[in-house]
């Protein structure tokens, strides 16, 4: 298994942003990558530990119509979520197992830092450059800060 990790602050108070990513992950999703992801669907669960969320993506991503994810860890008191793909998505695109997950941390009252860990193997024909499993979660971040920083303000 290998792993990728950064840490990210944000000017984005930690109850607000812990709502988003974990609490209303599935309207989130939607809201901040309408490019990316058409609808979010509750396979299973209560939006906490194991339960299994279908991303459907728009027609604009590559070689994959969909992401199937299990929250594999989802600890409020801690702020800490992580997601791991069973389906589609990465595992479309030279990844045999892709786990990201998120720890917040408050930084006074208007800022928080973020923990990114992903976890991940490949397929063997596939080459990986260390830190690109990152990029699409800064991607995510960047467009998720910029649309809480619109509604806050």
């Amino acid at each position: 298994m290998r792993e990728d990790t950064a840490q990210v602050t944000v000017p984005i108070p930690i109850r607000v942003l812990w709502k988003a990513m974990a609490i209303d992950i599935r309207q989130t999703a939607t809201d901040v990558l309408p490019d990316i992801v058409e609808d979010v669907e509750l396979l299973e669960g209560d939006g906490g530990l194991d339960t299994i969320l279908v991303f459907k993506f728009t027609p604009a991503v590559p070689k994959s119509s969909y992401q199937k994810e299990k929250i594999v860890e989802f600890d409020e008191s801690r702020h800490q979520i992580a997601l791991e793909i069973l389906e589609g998505g990465h595992l479309d695109h030279g990844f045999s197992s892709y786990t990201t997950g998120f720890k917040l941390t408050a930084v006074g009252e208007t800022e928080t830092l973020i923990d990114i860990n992903v976890l991940y193997e490949t397929k063997p024909e596939h080459i990986h450059v260390p830190g690109d499993t990152i990029k699409a979660t800064f991607h995510y971040l960047k467009c998720l800060e910029n649309h809480l920083s619109n509604r806050i303000s």
